[in-house]
């Protein structure tokens, strides 16, 4: 009778052997700033800041993850907490936690992961959603020019 496969011994596809792993934060190291990348990046530490990418991006069991996240492609087994910006997908598997809200074209969650936020599925292709960030900035630009137009209006 084969053996059935162990749940760790399962490959996801943000993984699948023709991709190389080119870069690999292991377990028990610590990162904290922004991550930009090619090809396939792993963490298995703690991270926070921000990760830019178009390419994939790998989340550990037992990693951390505190960041906005703009990537291609990224599977999560441990922590995240931030939003993530997919123009591929999202895999989700159990035991994976994640706190934030998620844009993707193609979304997968196993039993057993937690995660709390909103999910936004988009066509592939279109336009990333806004993150709060760019949207307060824009805000600070009408309310900078708003103020400009007021402070001319007055000194006339």
């Amino acid at each position: 009778m084969p053996e059935t496969p162990r749940r760790d011994d399962r490959v996801p596809a943000a993984s699948a052997p023709e991709q190389q792993l080119n870069a690999l934060l292991g377990r028990g190291s610590e990162f904290d700033g922004k991550l930009k990348f090619e090809g396939t990046v792993r963490i298995d530490g703690t991270f926070s800041g921000e990760i830019t990418t178009g390419d994939t991006l790998i989340v550990g069991e037992g990693a951390k993850v505190a960041a906005e996240i703009a990537c291609g492609a990224i599977t999560v087994r441990g922590e995240v907490t931030g939003n993530i910006r997919a123009s591929r997908s999202v895999e989700l598997f159990a035991p994976a936690r994640v706190r934030g809200d998620i844009a993707t074209p193609s979304l997968s969650i196993e039993k057993g992961v937690v995660f709390h936020g909103q999910s936004k599925m988009e066509e592939a292709g279109a336009k990333p959603a806004a993150t709060a960030k760019d949207k307060a900035a824009a805000n600070n630009v009408f309310r900078l020019g708003e103020r400009e137009r007021t402070e001319t209006a007055a000194e006339a």
